[in-house]
């Protein structure tokens, strides 16, 4: 699933993003080379990140 059109950024890239180490969107992105641009996203690539952080 795509979690940001600008960027497209699949979910899986934020998931293994926050298993890395990612703890906020903003490094999420970095990860993979691109930077949150409308905003839409943040929230949900937010949920992604905690349900991650909270399964390890």
């Amino acid at each position: 699933m795509v979690v940001c059109v600008c960027n497209a950024i699949r979910e899986c890239q934020v998931r293994e993003a926050a298993r890395s180490g990612a703890t906020t969107v903003c490094q999420a992105y970095r990860s993979v080379g691109c930077q949150a641009k409308c905003g839409q996203c943040i929230p949900f690539a937010r949920s992604i990140i905690a349900e991650e952080r909270a399964a390890a």
